[in-house]
This record gives C-alpha cells, structure tokens and sequence, in this order.
C-alpha cells in the first residue's frame, strides 16, 4: 500500500493519551466538529514533510494552521496544564528494490519528540525502526549530539554508538565496503572506521555468520529507510476558490484551494490535446455518474494563448442536449467539486490524498457518486485520507465493498471515529466485512451516525 499504514500520536493538539491508529487505502474520518479531524490531516503532512528529511517542518502550512507549541500540545487547562512534549510518528511499507527473489517488504517506523523552543515545536529526538525480511536496524538521534544504532537479524545483533555526531545519521566513506566488511568479521568492530573516532560496532552474539542475503538487506535498509515518501501528499481546503467568469492565462502554484485547476486545464488543452481529452472524458464521466454535469469545455476568447478563457459546463435534459453555461452561472456544488475531481482524476496525480469535506455544497447522490470515486481510486494505489460528515458517502462506501464493483477489498477500507470523552478524542477504527457490515463500532458510533441522518433530513 502506498502512503502511510499507521500513525502514532501523544499529547497533540485534543489526543493526550498515546495513540496508534491504522491507516488504509481509503480511510474516512467521522465524529463531531471539534474532535480533531483536522488536524489529524495535518498530523499525516507533517509526517510526510518529516518522512522527506525536514528536521522543521512549516506548522503552519496552508490549508493547516497548527499555530504555535502552545496550540499544539495537549493543554488540560486548571486541570493539569500543558504538557511539556509531544509524540508523533506513522509507519510505512514499501518493496524491497533488489527484487522478489526474497519475497520481502521493508517496513519504516518512525517517531519524533518535539518540545517548546520560545513558541516553536523543536525537534530534539528522531527514533526510526527498519525491518526488511529477517533483518533490521534501529536507530535513534537526539538532540544532544548522541547516535545509537542496533544492527541484526533473527540471532544476531551489534550495536554502534557515537557520543557526538550531531542530528544527522553517519554518512561514511565507501559505506557498502565498509558495511560488508563490518557485518562479515564475526568478531565486529573493536575500532571505529577511518575519520570517527567515536564509534564502533560491538557484536551481541558472534555465534551466528550473517548471509550474503541478509548483508544485501541490511545495506538496503541502511540507504533505503529515508525514501519511503517520494512526494508529498496533496492537501485540499474545506472550501474551494470562487469561479470567475473569465479567466487570464497565468502560472499559478498548485494551492489546497484548486485556483490553479482552471489554468491547469487551459494549459493542457493547448499543450497536450491528448492528455486533455483523456482528463475531460474522466470528468464527465463523474459528472454524468453524479447528475452534475455532462461536459466540461474550455472556450477561449481569443486566437493567442495569452487570450482569456472561459470554462463552461453543460448539464443535458432527458430528451435534448443543454446549452454550454459559464462555470459561475451553474450550481455552486460544481465550481466546488471540480478542482478536486481535477486533482484525483489528472495523468500526473499524487499518490496520497488528505481531503477535508469533498461533499460540500452536493446533493445526496453526488456524494454518493464521491464514494463510489474514492473507492475506484483506492483500488488503483492510491490512498485517500478524507474527513466527511456525508452518511451517503459513507454508505456508498460500504456498498461498494459489499458488491465488489471494485479491486478494494475489505480490509483496504477503514473509517476512524473521533469520540470525545471530556477534554480527550478517542480514535476508533472501524471495518466494514464482505457483506458491508460495520464491524468494531462502539455504541456511540451507531448514536453519532443517526443524528447525523436527523439532521440532513431536518428533523
């Protein structure tokens, strides 16, 4: 599965007890409003951000605004205060690159401590744990220069500390001689390599000769426990940008607000025809599933490229086609669904999505319709982390797994449910079986639900 396979989270932001929550392909976040959804989303970035190698992270990125350590951290108030660090760390799979002649996936777990520095989180411990086959390595990095690493497999282990390396793993000379050399000699290391003179290995057990198999691992995890996110997520806003009636041809940045979508799509109309065809049938193929929409065009109002543009949509009768409309003059829903739908639905999309309220301003059946989408995409290696308050997302979700319309399996499907309990959030993980029943819900989920259902019913 691509993405992230489980969070760890202790005293951010409303979740003080320690947490570990499994992620899927597709996952649904659901509960009250101000129950940490949220900045769950924004939790998954800034591990993505801390998973690419930035030791700090930009807290306050757009559409997430974390505030200051101060916002962060779990405050209890009166109570008992605010709590001097926090915890935040997510594990990831991938494959293993020398090929499937072992069979094997290396899984990356990674933690991080942060604590106040004036008002800013500073990162002082960095722990991540790498297990490929039978081998594994453990490293930890602190913030007073100390370096600990544990090499080993199933019947053997060595150890390698430098007292003052600084928050950077050791980068040698020649690492692959030196890692075989090391791992070979089943008597270790009694000196450090040339040029640090403060570490060394120490073998736990010399009983047990490590294979070509398992030094080939180990080397792979060794270079290999970095690289587990290749890009970044994307990160949509709750509300999308306003349509315009005309548009002027301009580079504009990829934004969580899709103002860049519009652009995006005039660029590629002109530019790859082909590609632009492909991305068009896509789009109406939702809008005809959804009752949105049944073509989108891009009309410019002038020969030159430099020229404005309109983007304009038809809806079709029963019996006639419709007339081409500007994108400000149909419902709102649609000028706020389809820089989404752009983004899921592009040849060069990301592989990760956290996706705040995609339903927002749909009637019932188009959100349905989202369901049905997220489901589709999630069966192609993606994964989709979306918060919704939609129950006809999330039942078409579940219908979805029961009728096997797609490649999603059951357990590629997760809904975690955000229960408050006083000042804590709760986070409960939730499975639907093969005939989409809901399988692990506490009582209060089946409560949460059936306001929900009152409420977009009006009662």
């Amino acid at each position: 599965m691509p993405g992230i396979e489980s969070v760890i989270l202790e005293n951010f932001r409303c979740f003080r007890e320690r947490q570990t929550v499994g992620l899927a392909p597709l996952t649904l976040l659901v509960g009250e409003n101000s129950t940490g959804k949220t900045s769950f989303l924004a939790l998954v970035r800034l591990l993505a951000d801390l998973g690419m190698g930035r030791s700090d992270p930009d807290f306050k990125e757009a559409p997430y605004d974390l505030g200051s350590m101060g916002e962060i951290v779990y405050d209890e108030g009166d109570r008992g205060g605010r709590a001097e660090r926090l915890a935040v760390g997510c594990s990831t799979e991938q494959r293993y690159r020398g090929g499937d002649q072992y069979g094997s996936r290396w899984v990356v777990s990674r933690e991080y401590t942060f604590v106040e520095r004036g008002t800013v989180p500073e990162l002082v411990a960095r722990f991540t744990s790498a297990r490929l086959g039978r081998v594994w390595i453990d490293e930890r990095i602190r913030r007073d220069g100390t370096y600990d690493m544990s090499v080993g497999h199933e019947k053997r282990v060595w150890r390698l500390s430098f007292p003052q390396w600084g928050a950077r793993r050791p980068s040698f000379d020649n690492t692959d001689f030196w890692f075989r050399r090391t791992l070979q000699d089943s008597k270790g290391m009694d000196y450090p390599p040339e040029g640090h003179e403060s570490g060394w290995f120490v073998p736990a057990d010399d009983r047990y000769p490590l294979e070509s198999r398992d030094i080939d691992e180990l080397i792979e995890l060794y270079f290999s426990s970095d690289e587990a996110f290749p890009s970044l997520p994307y990160a949509s806003a709750p509300v999308r940008s306003k349509p315009l009636r005309t548009y002027d041809p301009a580079r504009t940045d990829q934004d969580p607000e899709g103002r860049h979508v519009p652009m995006y799509l005039a660029d590629l109309r002109r530019r790859s025809f082909d590609n632009w065809e492909l991305l068009k049938e896509r789009l109406e193929n939702f809008g005809r599933a959804s009752g949105l929409f049944d073509e989108v065009k891009i009309r410019q109002l002038g020969s030159s490229a430099s020229d404005p543009f309109q983007v304009q949509i038809r809806k079709d009768g029963r019996r006639w086609k419709g007339l081409p409309r500007n994108l400000i003059d149909v419902g709102y829903g649609v000028s706020q669904v389809l820089p989404l739908l752009a983004e899921l639905l592009r040849e060069d999309s990301a592989r990760q999505y956290l996706l705040q309220q995609p339903e927002v301003h749909l009637h019932p059946s188009a959100q349905a319709a989202l369901g049905s989408l997220f489901c589709d995409l999630a069966a192609s290696r993606r994964q989709l982390i979306v918060e919704t308050h939609s129950d006809h997302l999330i039942d078409r979700v579940r219908m979805e797994v029961r009728d096997g319309t797609t490649d999603l399996k059951p357990e590629d499907v997760m809904v975690l449910y955000f229960e408050r309990n006083e000042l804590d959030v709760k986070i409960h993980e939730i499975r639907f079986d093969e005939l989409g029943n809901v399988c692990g819900a506490p009582d209060s989920y089946g409560d949460f639900m059936m306001q929900e259902t009152r409420r977009s019913l009006g009662l």
